[in-house]
């Protein structure tokens, strides 16, 4: 979906069309006052005091029908200039427009406004020449929004639309729009029963519901799995941690407006952890190893916390309380190539199971110049920075250089992917780092018997569980691979009071065979049964009438499919097993 931000024409065009957004309202809402009304990557959006008015869902047509009024008037735009004090007196009536006029710096400030027709409006532009180019635009939908975005403000009333320079690319997007609703895993993961939120636990809290607990579990099955054949070995370390801990490792000066408040409990001061390495440092500096010890891999599915605006929390994808695929890998400088070939060849493995294949590398690099945000020893940086180099240029992948956004203690990789619908997100990532091993003082002894600092690699395949669901949700629309879904199969005995005492058998044949099997049983009718099964996208639901009874067979029929398929129960059993054991997608 193409960000209108990032271009120039559809940018200036949206913004002239949230004017002709806010000049419609006026018509129609003749005591409405405006806030601000900038471009979005989806379009634009106008905040709007509309007193005791109330916008309503068909209230958007009512005003798209005035701004297409306006549109074929065809005013021109005209900007013009005036003093702080000028501007003072011109929106004398308007508390909003003061406060954005009187937080400007200088007296002599010279501000700008806009005037088509009967509306003005306090703005740096540019703008097109004519509303008469705002031809082909959509209102989206409407919420509450804070003023100032401050949840002690007042509450105002915001209107998206988006905008475009032809008809056709106004319909692609609504298409694109119509797309990304029906994969939204928010809509999906509450048909589905996968989490909910509630407000009495709190905003980006999400609650696994069984069905979400089932999924979450055979991801991370999947890959413990892969990292125990890898020699990781798995910890449970606390959600909290004291401020000195962070305090010690770094995280509590450049991280700290990111995680909760501090909480005093007795004599100590805690917090809730945002991330887990200082709890594994502190794991390998509880013994004494050798050079030979290394690499050491300490893996943790952890539970973590941060501070996200509660603006920016969005169901699974963006959350407060996290649960990351963590690990920490403990090497020798002379190892560090290798360990990261191993990380790098693993997301790809794992990216395969799943069928991602649209995604791109970042190398975020540091910036040589900026010596106060990276921790400063030239060998060690460039060491590194060629060494994961050399490794992406090995193994052929893809990437690009991003100077200045690496880590403060170390250069690091993450994995851009473009998913079905929206904006690109960050799944994987691995992070190189000299320097929390020296502020928590780790070691080990070299050949030469003397003390030698590790490097850490810290590393996430999935990113986190949270998100990684989310993707998944989204790619899939719900219809899980086999594998991973919450129920495999679902058996419908065609007349409950005949064929059920067959169907319970196959129930507990499945059962017994590890396969997450139900039975439905109801007294309701066949159809309306085969079309739950389908709603609920289990994959593969099971037909148990007279023939499959007495000939011992099972009848079959693949979600998304109008098919059915007949096999012998042990053929079918055999069949189930395969696919799940595949982990095919």
């Amino acid at each position: 979906m193409i960000n209108i931000k990032e271009d120039e024409k559809l940018s200036v065009m949206n913004h002239s069309c949230a004017h002709l957004l806010a000049q419609a309202v006026k018509h129609l809402y003749p005591n409405a006052l405006f806030w601000v009304g900038p471009v979005i990557e989806e379009g634009f959006y106008y905040d709007i005091d509309l007193g005791d008015e109330v916008i309503k869902e068909e209230d958007l047509a009512r005003i798209e029908k005035e701004m297409k009024k306006l549109a074929k008037d065809g005013k021109r735009i005209v900007r013009s200039e005036l003093t702080k004090e000028e501007a003072l007196e011109k929106f004398k009536n308007d508390p909003y427009k003061i406060d954005l006029i009187s937080r400007m710096d200088e007296e002599d400030t010279v501000i700008s406004c806009y005037t088509q027709g009967d509306f003005t409006d306090l703005c740096r532009g540019p703008h097109v020449e004519s509303v008469k180019e705002l031809k082909y635009f959509k209102l989206i939908k409407f919420s509450g929004a804070y003023w100032k975005g401050d949840a002690k403000n007042k509450m105002l009333q915001r209107i998206y639309g988006v905008c475009f320079d032809t008809e056709e690319d106004l319909n692609n997007y609504l298409k694109e729009l119509e797309e990304a609703k029906e994969r939204d895993h928010r809509k999906i993961g509450k048909d589905l029963d996968i989490f909910m939120a509630h407000d009495l636990v709190g905003k980006g809290m999400p609650l696994w519901l069984p069905n979400g607990a089932m999924i979450r579990k055979q991801l991370e099955n999947y890959i413990y799995e892969k990292e125990q054949k890898m020699g990781y070995m798995h910890v449970y370390t606390p959600c909290v941690g004291t401020v000195d801990l962070y305090k010690t490792s770094g995280h509590w000066d450049h991280y700290k407006d990111n995680m909760f408040p501090s909480m005093k409990v007795d004599d100590e001061e805690f917090v809730l952890r945002p991330m887990n390495c200082p709890h594994h440092m502190l794991i390998y500096g509880n013994k004494l190893h050798s050079y030979r010890d290394l690499p050491i891999r300490i893996g943790e599915f952890a539970t973590d916390f941060r501070y996200e605006a509660s603006g920016a929390v969005k169901g699974l994808e963006r959350v407060r309380c996290m649960c990351q695929n963590d690990a920490h890998l403990f090497v020798r400088p002379d190892q560090i190539g290798e360990e990261f070939k191993k990380v790098v060849s693993l997301i790809l493995e794992v990216y395969k199971d799943f069928g991602i294949k649209d995604y791109k590398f970042r190398l975020s690099l540091r910036d040589k110049e900026d010596k106060e945000k990276y921790f400063d020893d030239d060998e060690m940086w460039n060491m590194a920075e060629d060494k994961l180099r050399e490794v992406l240029n090995e193994l052929e992948c893809e990437y690009y250089e991003a100077i200045g956004e690496a880590a403060f203690y170390g250069p690091k990789l993450d994995v851009e992917v473009k998913p079905a619908v929206g904006p690109e997100v960050t799944l994987s990532t691995c992070q190189l780092d000299f320097l929390l091993p020296r502020r928590f003082e780790l070691s080990y002894i070299d050949s030469n018997g003397e003390k030698q600092v590790p490097v850490v690699l810290h590393r996430a395949i999935f990113g986190t569980f949270d998100r990684f669901t989310a993707f998944i949700i989204e790619e899939t629309k719900g219809a899980f691979p086999l594998w991973l879904a919450p129920t495999q199969i679902n058996i419908i005995p065609v007349n409950p009071e005949i064929h059920l005492d067959y169907a319970n058998k196959i129930f507990d044949e499945l059962k017994g065979n590890n396969i997450r099997v139900e039975l439905d049983d109801r007294n309701e009718k066949l159809g309306y049964r085969m079309r739950e099964s389908q709603t609920r996208k289990i994959p593969y639901s099971l037909i148990l009438g007279d023939r499959e009874q007495e000939e011992g067979t099972i009848s079959y029929r693949k979600h998304g499919e109008q098919g059915t398929t007949t096999l012998d129960k042990n053929e079918f059993i055999k069949f189930i097993k395969k696919k799940i054991d595949n982990k095919s997608v």
